[in-house]
């Protein structure tokens, strides 16, 4: 096929339901580097992604739905939402009763106490007044929302931000030009790889742009309806191992 770089996203699509990658895939995407082709991974998470993934496996990581991509500590795309933006709309949404979080390397703003079971993964964090908040964001958000909620942030939502509903209901917040698409042409760019030589892994509404963008998409078994419409080819579930599958048969 001549591909040279292959992306996937994490949750839902290379991370099986109990957010562990299977040795199947770990030794897929090992032979997918000995053979020269680019791992990538492009996800809407931050910080807590190297907690979850080895990082050995992968040449380049693509956080916060696309606001930061990185080859190695190498910053080498990046979309963020600035704090004079930012500021009005987490106090507009702050004073509604909204949980809200703004991100920034590994910083975890927030307008509440992070529950236990997000210790895990959410290690830095600290209660924040808003209005005297001066950090730039690469992501900001929220969840446990009402359809109202829901409407009310689209309604306020700064022209230059657009929001992303996940399955789990995390809302998802980023500049305009924070996408997995642009995050993955810069990485494409950087490394002289053409649109047509990349493979892209999906299942969520915040892969479609990622799966519309690559020469060849592959949408999970378990994506959704929306997902599995603009793919190329359906693979297998996340918890049986579809990528693996579909690599090892498609380019190894």
């Amino acid at each position: 096929m001549g591909i040279k770089m292959v992306v996937f996203d994490l949750d839902g699509t290379l991370l099986r339901t109990d957010k562990t990658i299977s040795e199947r895939t770990k030794a897929t995407l090992r032979l997918c580097q000995d053979k020269g082709i680019k791992t990538v991974y492009a996800t809407g998470r931050g910080s807590s992604a190297e907690i979850i993934v080895p990082s050995g496996l992968f040449d380049g990581k693509i956080t916060m739905n696309g606001s930061v991509a990185k080859v190695g500590d190498e910053i080498v795309y990046n979309s963020l939402i600035p704090c004079l933006t930012a500021r009005p709309f987490l106090l507009d949404c702050g004073k509604r009763g909204l949980k809200m979080t703004s991100e920034i390397a590994g910083m975890h703003y927030t307008n509440f106490t992070i529950p236990n079971e997000w210790t895990d993964v959410v290690r830095n964090w600290g209660i924040t007044d808003f209005s005297k908040h001066d950090k730039d964001a690469e992501k900001i958000y929220t969840f446990d929302l009402t359809a109202d909620d829901i409407s009310f942030i689209t309604d306020n939502l700064p022209e230059d931000l657009y929001m992303v509903m996940a399955v789990d209901g995390l809302a998802m917040i980023m500049h305009k030009d924070a996408t997995k698409e642009k995050a993955v042409a810069a990485l494409a760019k950087h490394w002289s790889v053409e649109q047509s030589e990349i493979v892209s892994f999906g299942d969520d509404l915040n892969d479609i742009d990622l799966l519309e963008f690559a020469g060849i998409s592959v949408a999970m078994g378990n994506a959704l309806a929306s997902a599995k419409a603009v793919a190329n080819h359906i693979c297998d579930t996340n918890d049986n191992d579809g990528v693996a599958k579909w690599i090892e048969e498609n380019l190894l």
